[in-house]
């Protein structure tokens, strides 16, 4: 299947919805407290998206019940909102992809609750790190897999893992489009970047093993398999004709 090249009148759709997706997750810092349920951040999140004209992609798709992916610590991604409370110390990702005027926009994002230890907090950052990295890597003419290669290149010399069972891919039109995005990757292969191109980068690095086990009880949780934590960073990303719009940056971090 062909990689979708957007249209101006495309991109601007997809930058909208991207950024409403952002300011969601904006909007969502400051429930991230000891005692809140996921299933209640689940619930304020759907509020925001709905309250902006927008709707949930995650809401029905495929089965999946609600408005956001919640993963908490050893959780790597997927992870369901149910009853469990976060407590001081954990790390948190929520995931959110918004349709708006049927345009995709897909971000993710770690939060700490209360204060981290250093483990936790060398892990978060060594994966910012990672997507800033494989930013850095999109620009007209390269190769769409020296995005995984320098990210895995990063993980691995700070002594993590890379999860390959799951990648970035395109995004806009649909939830899912080509191409895949593989976070460990050969160096100098793969398609090569255009300028139109819009697709998700999201490396999940482990602190541990680079597997993961997929909960039974709900068919979705992707866990790592030796419990250790798990991070996440996620932009959706625009090639331009001279680099990159990360259109979910609402914090001009990137």
């Amino acid at each position: 299947m062909a990689i979708t090249i957007k249209t101006p009148e495309q991109i601007e759709g997809v930058r909208k919805s991207s950024h409403l997706a952002a300011e969601t997750l904006k909007y969502m810092e400051q429930f991230i407290k000891p005692g809140v349920k996921t299933i209640e951040l689940d619930k304020i999140c759907e509020d925001f998206v709905r309250s902006h004209g927008a709707t949930p992609a995650t809401k029905g798709y495929r089965g999946f019940k609600h408005s956001c992916c919640i993963s908490v610590n050893e959780v790597i991604c997927h992870g369901v909102p149910n009853e469990t409370e976060l407590q001081i110390g954990d790390i948190v990702n929520i995931d959110v992809t918004t349709i708006l005027n049927g345009y995709f926009g897909d971000t993710c994002k770690m939060y700490f609750v209360g204060e981290p230890s250093d483990y936790a907090r060398r892990l978060v950052d060594t994966t910012k790190e990672c997507l800033r990295i494989g930013l850095e890597q999109c620009f007209p003419g390269n190769h769409l897999n020296n995005i995984g290669y320098h990210i895995s290149e990063h993980a691995h010399k700070h002594g993590y893992s890379v999860v390959y069972e799951f990648c970035g891919h395109g995004v806009g039109l649909k939830f899912h489009e080509e191409p895949d995005v593989s976070h460990i990757a050969d160096k100098n292969t793969g398609p090569i970047l255009k300028p139109g191109m819009i697709f998700t980068i999201e490396p999940m690095i482990n602190a541990g093993k680079a597997r993961c086990k997929i909960d039974r009880k709900d068919g979705w949780t992707a866990r790592t398999i030796d419990g250790k934590l798990s991070a996440q960073f996620e932009h959706t990303v625009l090639i331009t004709e001279t680099g990159f719009e990360a259109l979910t940056d609402v914090y001009g971090e990137f």
